[in-house]
């Protein structure tokens, strides 16, 4: 009683071989599927074996870590003595003078590298050069009235407000607000060849790189000419020696490299965009802008290895500070004021893209894909069969009528 049931569920209903009938064309159609199957199998297999990069957001874990931001800049037209790099946050942090630690400097002359040494700002290095009175131990150079040192001949020497050196006296200067142009008649910078060496320089570039940490918060890395000053909110540039030499100066630059974080080489990440970057005006009072947008970025391959690096997108905008219509573009306007210099504003995202390396399809799905390709291929043929069969045996019933 169960096996006349079980026999009419069967979907694969049998045909006898004495009733079978084999053609030319069910053989050619035949080839044809074979051989788009075998095409359509391996193109199944080279595509389970493709590696893709499948990206997912998260929150980063690790907004509350310093991040590094490495940088190599060439100015073309400021020598290394005039220019100052601060970075400032909206965390209220300030990173003043940052020149003066770890980075390096390259003389630019006629468009040539001329030396590397480590960048410390207002450091003169002349061997032939003393200060005078250095030979004696209870010197106490003069300020020439940027700090108030009426009272020191009633202190003990050790409490004395003296400057003693050409950057003694500069630091003194920016801390009253006074401008220091190039030192000249001050003594201290008189002895130590300062005012030779900023005379000898107007002409050159100076190429800076190194690396700083910076808080992920949003903030902006500034280069500007002169010593910086910050009184309350206020943050300020010595700008009297840039000033002095109107038909000299300006801060047409090359980025050479910029990246925030580690760099992997070899991904397909936009780790570093920026890289042989120009900006050229030829402009003395000019602010050239870039806009940074962060984002952490890690990458993760499939033989278990992990980078962690920063990706980042930049924009970037220059205008003069006098402001007015642009040049090129008579409809807009430009906002004036500010300072000449270049500026790199940055701001870190919260989130992080995670990039993993995966297979294209797993095996389930190569195992249904291998399958449907051959399903469709069978069905596709056995309806042409059909079709060519059908058509054949009406034209045979008229040809016999």
């Amino acid at each position: 009683m169960a096996k006349p049931k079980l026999l009419s569920l069967d979907a694969f209903a049998k045909t006898a071989d004495d009733v079978k009938v084999k053609t030319t064309s069910g053989g050619v159609i035949t080839l044809i599927c074979l051989i788009v199957t075998l095409i359509l199998v391996t193109n199944e297999y080279f595509d389970y074996q493709t590696v893709v990069i499948r990206p997912e957001l998260v929150v980063d874990r690790d907004h509350a870590k310093k991040l590094d931001i490495s940088l190599n800049v060439t100015f073309h037209h400021i020598p290394c003595e005039l220019l100052a790099m601060d970075i400032m946050d909206i965390t209220g942090d300030l990173q003043i003078d940052l020149l003066m630690s770890g980075f390096q400097k390259t003389r630019v002359v006629d468009g040539l590298a001329k030396e590397t040494t480590e960048l410390r700002v207002n450091e003169y290095k002349q061997e032939n050069n003393k200060l005078t009175n250095s030979n004696n131990p209870y010197y106490c150079g003069s300020c020439y009235g940027a700090l108030n040192q009426k009272d020191n001949e009633n202190k003990p020497f050790d409490e004395k407000l003296c400057c003693n050196t050409c950057e003694s006296v500069k630091k003194a200067y920016a801390k009253a607000g006074w401008a220091f142009y190039d030192g000249r008649n001050i003594e201290q910078c008189e002895n130590e060849g300062y005012v030779q060496l900023v005379t000898s320089m107007v002409d050159e570039g100076c190429q800076v790189s190194g690396t700083a940490q910076i808080n992920r918060v949003s903030g902006n890395l500034h280069f500007a000419p002169g010593s910086s000053l910050t009184s309350g909110s206020r943050h300020i540039h010595d700008l009297s020696l840039f000033e002095k030499y109107p038909d000299k100066f300006n801060f047409d630059h090359t980025v050479n490299h910029l990246s925030f974080g580690k760099t992997i080489d070899n991904q397909e990440m936009s780790t570093h965009p920026l890289d042989g970057y120009e900006a050229a005006t030829g402009n003395k009072n000019h602010l050239y802008s870039y806009f940074l947008k962060v984002v952490a970025t890690r990458y993760e391959s499939m033989s278990g290895l992990k980078w962690d690096t920063n990706q980042f997108s930049a924009t970037y905008h220059d205008r003069p500070l006098e402001g007015g219509r642009d040049s090129d573009h008579p409809n807009t306007l430009h906002a004036s004021g500010g300072i000449p210099g270049a500026f790199f504003h940055f701001e870190i995202s919260p989130l992080k893209i995670i990039n993993r390396e995966q297979y294209s399809k797993t095996r389930s799905a190569f195992a249904l894909g291998v399958s449907a390709s051959v399903a469709g291929v069978l069905t596709l043929g056995s309806v042409l069969d059909k079709t060519i069969w059908t058509a054949d045996q009406i034209l045979r019933q008229k040809k016999d009528l």
